[in-house]
């Protein structure tokens, strides 16, 4: 049989590297993405443990907020290793303002990368995965794709945004072999929330141990960080024979964030 490939895009660090890892340990190829040069990325410990699990792993740099560079990542994985069979809508930029304050070049940015780049990348994933009657899109979204919060109206706005497009995807691929779901994480200890929690420290003049706890207990029950691995795992389960009726979901997995 030969291998899946899966296309995982921001994946040099973070969530998305995690999600590549635990496809990679599932004998998946993978197709890295980012916007770093390749010798970078080459050099760089992860890719070799990405590696090192026997399947083919190949990098490409892209970026997301450009049609031309999606369909040549596209080209690329088509070339090195084959149709994506399992794409996942990682890549997503943040910026915390008070909407009148907003940066209007910034709110362009985190729509394009955060909800404009999956509907270029899907468009690109489903005929293959169509004429092949088997295909998984996960696109990472966020609890703030379910409910919001002040001074993230671009992130907010993309990830609700993220979700119905996911629901609309998943409807029009009932009836075939391509399923198409959301995972809405709470807080994520990743570079972007680590940002956050050092403005409050500064702003609040706190320690950054107890910003981290006053952030984690104003929205998240268990007051514990929901991990990349916990995420990578969820990503694994939606691509197996379990979740072939699992279509449209928004899975969140935010410590209980959206029970209370």
């Amino acid at each position: 049989m030969v291998a899946r490939t899966a296309l995982v895009t921001g994946s040099t660090s973070g969530i998305g590297l995690a999600i590549a890892l635990e496809l990679a340990r599932n004998g998946l190829n993978i197709l890295l993405n980012g916007l770093e040069p390749p010798e970078l990325i080459f050099a760089n410990p992860a890719f070799s443990e990405v590696s090192s699990h026997g399947s083919k792993v190949r990098y490409c740099q892209a970026d997301l907020r450009n049609p031309s560079s999606i369909q040549g990542l596209f080209d690329f994985c088509n070339a090195e290793l084959g149709p994506v069979d399992v794409l996942v809508n990682n890549a997503g930029i943040q910026h915390v303002a008070a909407v009148e304050d907003f940066p209007v070049e910034l709110w362009d940015s985190i729509i394009a990368t955060n909800l404009t780049a999956a509907f270029h990348s899907t468009r690109l994933a489903l005929p293959s995965m169509r004429s092949h009657n088997w295909g998984r899109i996960i696109n990472i979204a966020s609890v703030h794709g379910l409910v919001a919060s002040p001074l993230k109206s671009a992130y907010v706005a993309a990830k609700h945004g993220l979700v119905g497009f996911t629901k609309a995807v998943a409807l029009e691929t009932a009836r075939t072999g391509v399923t198409v779901n959301a995972i809405c994480p709470g807080w994520v200890l990743t570079p972007l929330v680590q940002k956050q929690i050092e403005a409050r420290a500064l702003n609040d003049k706190l320690s950054y141990e107890l910003a981290t706890q006053q952030l984690l207990s104003e929205k998240q029950p268990s007051s514990q960080f929901v991990t990349p691995e916990q995420i990578a795992e969820l990503v694994t389960f939606l691509c197996s024979p379990s979740a072939n009726n699992i279509r449209g979901v928004a899975w969140n997995i935010d410590g209980g964030w959206l029970a209370q």
